[in-house]
């Protein structure tokens, strides 16, 4: 059994102007540093939801089209779940507008699942508040489903659980989100 990093990446990014997914942040695609910072987070296995922006021929990560993709950020999440092979016991689920997670951060949310993956429900969190990346158990994927609507996915379903664990990551990344050309000009500051 294995643990899979998934990226969302299928958003228009409408208040961005153009799909976020295809950002560049010195001299890379926003996409192609989340399935990077996966794999030096120790990812092997990772997937990308692609749909406004075409990702065909991407490196390092299967791509899976969300043909609901203007449903939100929900619909790209169960798309994700659905796609991953039965070898799978849980996800790392990683937006592609949080260019400031690290290999750092993520390798602590991997290292807080204990026991059997496919139970994990971890969080990573700043300040004390929650943020990604998330790590979903197979066990909870039809809760997740469920409750992953619009532009809300796991937050919901996160949110009636007393078993999450939350992993501090402040100190080693930063789980703010590039909504706008000038969040990309701050980050990149």
């Amino acid at each position: 059994m294995t643990v899979a990093g998934l990226v969302l990446a299928a958003g228009a990014g409408r208040r961005f102007g153009r799909p976020k997914a295809l950002v560049e942040l010195d001299g890379e695609r926003l996409v192609d540093r989340a399935v990077r910072v996966l794999g030096e987070g120790g990812v092997t296995s990772r997937y990308v939801v692609q749909g406004a922006a075409d990702l065909t021929g991407l490196t390092g990560a299967e791509v899976v089209d969300n043909p609901d993709w203007a449903e939100g950020m929900g619909s790209s999440l169960r798309v994700g779940l659905a796609a991953m092979p039965a070898a799978v016991a849980a996800v790392l689920v990683v937006p592609v507008d949080q260019p400031g997670l690290t290999a750092v951060a993520l390798a602590r949310v991997l290292a807080a699942a204990e026991g059997d993956p496919q139970e994990a429900l971890v969080v990573a969190t700043y300040a004390g508040r929650r943020g990604h990346p998330v790590l979903l158990g197979r066990r909870h994927w039809p809760g997740v489903a469920t409750t992953a609507v619009g532009d809300t996915g796991a937050r919901a379903f996160l949110g009636t659980r007393t078993d999450v664990a939350e992993v501090e990551c402040a100190d080693v990344a930063s789980g703010l989100d590039i909504d706008e050309p000038a969040d990309l000009e701050a980050f990149g500051r």
